[in-house]
């Protein structure tokens, strides 16, 4: 057997070598081209976004919450101001165990049960919020004190916020209002509205009030901070800054010291009051009694205060001024011998003789007048002075409701007046066609007669009524009530100072207007229903008194206040305007149920009105027992 040596073939291995090698390169240069290829990817195409990313890694863009508006009345006492106070704030995000960590907090800074709800309550309502707070105005031991533990509670720190102070209180609480924490909904609607921006970093926002509806002239515009920050986002320094502008301040025409007697002249009844400036719409005082302190709501209002406010049987957060309806009464007469005159119903000098009652034809049934026997003779100028029902009874049987509807509609009956807060509702001037969508019944002849002395379906707010008292007043010319007279700038530059709106002029024949105010000034002269308010007045003044049920009396049966719970007796009520001549001031008055308008309610207005023309302070009305 032959052994065979088998020889290498160089050439080949050293042909397949330089193959390999080759591969190899082009690989590599593949592999480098991409390599490069992303390097210019990343520092050239997205340069700008990761520069953008770095920046941000050190940079942070944080909110200035700018100042909010202060809020005066006409003589520059303050009513809403700011102050600023820490509060301790926690990140839930932050927090792996926020039930312990509250527990655990509570041993460095005292944490109330009502503190640990009001959080817990907040946390519902405000999901978008990643900071909340669980103790407010704390003190400067507390922070202290907080200071030298934070390491013990991240997610957890103090802030200094602005917070708004009323120094007035129940004073002007329905009239101011006050702000409260913004929640999801807030965040909504100002996404909605487009303003979510502005509201970067604010956490309150106006929730019934001046505050609410002046919100976007009161808050005033957010500013922006860059700061560069280390690597645990502590500032280091502020790189650029755009500064907050504050809000503009408002001056109402609101007088707190004619505000204060009213409310003084009140004493211990329930009740609303409104006295505006009837020749341009200015509203002077506007009470609703009881009222509340807008102070507790501030910075979300503890479970003990708010079952005391929302379960009282006395509705201090009831603005009766605003949003109480009420049969006006006998305050409606005045408008009712108005639509008689112009809409030739009734004459100066037609009269009857008052039998003390009023039956439909074909009815036994008898609509009584509120004196037994009746009044005698009886004719328009003595029906108001002395408030005869009958008289009223059979004009509105004349008139017809549709008349009544119509002409009596002109005087803001029904309607809203366009009073510039939030919350206005419109009453009630009735209507067959109301009856019919309302009941899905017929109107009937009794519901028009009782229409006619301002009851039945009849229902107004003071607010009504005070605005339709300044149409008599004003011969017939219409201004939209309002609170603010004037508007100024975070430079106290004015920014608007004429708020006084005409909003129309009916056409009424001025001796009949003559004749009805001069009827009205009787009504507080001796042998009206308002003599006891208007004896020894320094002025003269027009007024109409009424009474407003709160429920029906049998046929047959006479009203008996003694014999009635206290909260089911009649309401009383007084319009007003003076001097009588020359008018000034237009008052309404409301009293809860306390009886006549004759007997509460004027003598209120009278002391009022003293105020005004003589700075005569008031004493309160005593309450009947």
């Amino acid at each position: 057997m032959n052994d065979t040596v088998e020889l290498r073939d160089h050439s080949r291995e050293i042909r397949h070598f330089r193959i390999r090698l080759v591969m190899s390169a082009v690989i590599v240069v593949i592999l480098f081209g991409i390599l490069l290829g992303r390097f210019f990817y990343l520092q050239v195409m997205q340069a700008e976004h990761y520069t953008t990313l770095a920046e941000a890694n050190r940079i942070a863009i944080q909110p200035l919450v700018p100042n909010r508006g202060l809020i005066f009345d006409r003589n520059g006492e303050i009513l809403a101001q700011n102050y600023t106070a820490y509060t301790l704030e926690i990140i839930p995000d932050q927090v792996k165990d926020l039930e312990s960590a509250i527990h655990e907090l509570a041993t460095v800074i005292e944490i109330t049960p009502e503190d640990r709800r009001r959080f817990n309550k907040l946390k519902r309502e405000s999901t978008r919020f990643k900071s909340l707070p669980i103790r407010s105005r704390l003190t400067d031991i507390e922070v202290a004190r907080f200071a030298e533990n934070q390491y013990r509670f991240p997610g957890m720190d103090i802030k200094a916020h602005p917070l708004r102070h009323y120094p007035q209180g129940e004073l002007v609480s329905h009239v101011i209002g006050y702000i409260g924490r913004i929640n999801d909904k807030d965040l909504e609607q100002l996404e909605a509205d487009k303003r979510l921006k502005n509201y970067h970093g604010s956490t309150h926002i106006g929730r019934i009030g001046i505050e609410k509806s002046y919100e976007s002239a009161l808050h005033g515009q957010t500013g922006f901070e860059q700061v560069e920050t280390d690597a645990v986002g502590r500032p280091v320094r502020t790189l650029s800054r755009e500064a907050p502008v504050a809000g503009d301040d408002l001056t109402l025409s609101l007088d707190i010291g004619l505000q204060q007697a009213a409310i003084d002249a009140f004493g211990e009844y329930r009740g609303a009051l409104i006295a505006l400036d009837p020749s341009n719409g200015e509203i002077l005082a506007f009470v609703s009694k009881p009222g509340f302190d807008p102070n507790l709501f501030v910075d979300g209002i503890d479970h003990a205060n708010w079952r005391l406010l929302n379960e009282s049987i006395d509705r201090p957060l009831n603005n009766r001024a605003l949003r109480g309806v009420y049969p006006p009464g006998s305050t409606f007469k005045p408008f009712m011998a108005l639509a008689g005159l112009e809409l030739g119903k009734r004459s100066v000098r037609y009269g009857f003789s008052d039998p003390g009652y009023f039956s439909l034809p074909g009815s036994s049934h008898r609509f009584r007048d509120w004196k037994p026997g009746g009044h005698g003779w009886v004719d328009l100028h003595k029906s108001l002075v002395i408030s005869c029902d009958t008289y009223y009874y059979t004009l509105a049987h004349d008139l017809g409701i549709t008349n009544i509807h119509n002409f009596i509609g002109q005087f803001g009956f029904g309607k809203e007046t366009g009073i510039d807060i939030p919350g206005e509702v419109s009453g009630l001037l009735p209507s067959p066609e109301w009856k019919k969508k309302r009941f899905n019944q017929n109107w009937l002849p009794g519901d028009t007669i009782s229409v006619g002395i301002g009851q039945g379906f009849n229902l107004a707010t003071p607010l009504q009524l005070a605005y339709a008292t300044m149409l008599l007043a004003n011969d017939g010319k219409a201004y939209r009530p309002h609170f603010v007279k004037q508007q100024v700038d975070h430079h106290k530059n004015l920014v608007e100072d004429d708020f006084v709106t005409e909003m129309f002029r009916l056409n009424l024949k001025p001796e009949y207007l003559d004749h009805i105010k001069r009827a009205l000034v009787d009504v507080t002269r001796p042998g009206g229903t308002a003599a006891r308010a208007g004896v020894n007045a320094a002025y003269t003044f027009a007024g109409k008194t009424g009474t407003s049920q709160v429920i029906n009396i049998k046929q047959g049966e006479r009203y008996n206040a003694n014999r009635i719970n206290e909260r089911h007796r009649d309401h009383a009520l007084f319009i007003a305007f003076a001097p009588a001549e020359d008018p000034k001031i237009v008052l309404t008055v409301l009293v809860e149920n306390s009886g006549s308008g004759g007997s509460t309610a004027a003598p209120i207005a009278r002391k009022v009105l003293d105020y005004f023309f003589l700075g005569k302070i008031p004493e309160p009305v005593e309450k009947a027992g």
